[in-house]
Order: C-alpha cells, then sequence, then structure tokens
C-alpha cells in the first residue's frame, strides 16, 4: 500500500512538471507509458533490454568473483594489503570514463572490452566491501578449524563465506546499481546495441520521450531484479546474524 501510494504521488509529481515544461522538456506519463508500449509492440524493447541486462549479468559475475577473491587476500593477508591498497585507492578514486576509454582504446570497440571495463570499474567496491568482512572473521573459528584439520576448500565454504555472507549481499546489491549505469555508458560510448546505446540516438534526435521511455523500461527491469532477487538474498545472508543475536 505504501508503495503503490508512493508510485501514484510520483506519477502525480510527474504529470504536473509536464505542465509546467511542456511536452518538448517533459513529456507527461501517458506520452512516455504509450512510447513504451509501442517499443515493446516491435520487439525492440525486449531486445535492447535483454542485450543490455546479458552485458550487466557478464560484468557483475566477474567483478564479483574477483573482487571477492582479491578483498579476502586483502582481509587476511597483511603484506597483500599493504601492496593493494595503494593499487585499490587509485582504481576507487579513477573515473569510470577513464576506464572505458582507455580499454576500448587498448581492446578495440568490442564486446570483451566493455564487459571488462564495466567489471574493472566494480571490482575495487567489491574488494573494500569483503575485505572488511574479512577483517571481522571470528579467529576462534579459525582455530578449530585446524584442531579438527578441516580442508581448506570445507573451511571456505563452511566456515568463511557464511560469515562474509552479509558482507557479500551488501557488495552485490551496491554493485548492481553501479554496474547497470556504467553499462550505460559503456554502450553510448561503443556498442551498436542496447538501452545505452537508444539513448545515445534519442538524443542526437532530441527525443525526450524516448529517452524516458528506454530508462524507466529498464528501471523497472532493475527494481524487479532488487526485489525479487537481491533483497530475498541479502536477507537470507543476514538471518544467522539476527539468530546469533
Amino acid at each position: 500500500m505504501v508503495r503503490l501510494t508512493s508510485l501514484t504521488l510520483f506519477l502525480a509529481i510527474w504529470w504536473a512538471a509536464s505542465l509546467f515544461a511542456g511536452p518538448q522538456m517533459l513529456p507527461g506519463p501517458e506520452k512516455v507509458l504509450s512510447t513504451i508500449a509501442a517499443e515493446a509492440h516491435t520487439g525492440d524493447l525486449f531486445f535492447q533490454v535483454g542485450v543490455t541486462l546479458t552485458r550487466v549479468l557478464a560484468a557483475f559475475t566477474i567483478a564479483m568473483i574477483a573482487g571477492t577473491a582479491i578483498g579476502l587476500l586483502m582481509g587476511r593477508v597483511e603484506v597483500a594489503d599493504r601492496i593493494g591498497d595503494p593499487w585499490l585507492i587509485v582504481l576507487l578514486n579513477l573515473p569510470a570514463l577513464v576506464i572505458i576509454v582507455l580499454a576500448f582504446i587498448w581492446g578495440g570497440l568490442t564486446e570483451i572490452a566493455g564487459v571488462l571495463a564495466v567489471a574493472i570499474n566494480k571490482v575495487p567496491n567489491t574488494v573494500v566491501s569483503v575485505r572488511e568482512g574479512a577483517r571481522a572473521l571470528d579467529t576462534s573459528l579459525d582455530e578449530m578449524a585446524r584442531v579438527f584439520a578441516l580442508p581448506r576448500r570445507k573451511f571456505l565454504w563452511h566456515v568463511v563465506l557464511p560469515q562474509l555472507a552479509p558482507y557479500l549481499a551488501a557488495a552485490g546489491r551496491s554493485g548492481l546499481s553501479l554496474v547497470w549505469k556504467i553499462v550505460l555508458i559503456v554502450e553510448l560510448l561503443g556498442r551498436p546495441n542496447g538501452i545505452g546505446f537508444q539513448i545515445g540516438v534519442a538524443f542526437q534526435l532530441f527525443d525526450v520521450t524516448l529517452i524516458l521511455a528506454y530508462a524507466l523500461a529498464f528501471v523497472a527491469v532493475i527494481l524487479v531484479i532488487e526485489t525479487a532477487v537481491v533483497q530475498p538474498i541479502e536477507r537470507r545472508a543476514s538471518r544467522w546474524r539476527i539468530r546469533a543475536t
């Protein structure tokens, strides 16, 4: 009920703002929704959303795997933390646009270069979250694992990962919002399809309606993923801490 009220309020404010700004600068909700329906009817909307989601999933997966491994290493090994910390600071403060442009220059306007550029932008954030989680690991559980000669694989799976789960969930939730925004920039600059590419075309035509249509359609998809997938995983990952308290 609260979400429905919030959505209604958003549409009302949007409609009122469109009357004030004019249809050229800010088309109303009804015009944007009709454009979404028209693009969906032709199938172009589903194709472009699917292409962008594929890139988001690929970059997100690479970034989470690499960031988790590096963050765990830096959080558990002091030497690795000292060596990697300056690199981490540089990557955290390096603009995403610089990484994207360099990736396209060095790797060409290819799919791999685009996905890797997005992943590289996301890795530092994952490293920071996982490193903090690794530093907070219960050392008494490490001693228990050594006493019982627990194999490394089982140690990681049954001891380390459950403790890191809330940090991984937080990194994943924040990372998803970051990745899809950067993917749109990559598509705008160097890919021949996707939501970012469509927004770039609409910008050249000064078609505000089409820009809002594709942007809102993709935001709706991300909200569904956030509500149906990410939030349940985050709650499940934090359940053991609630029970422990």
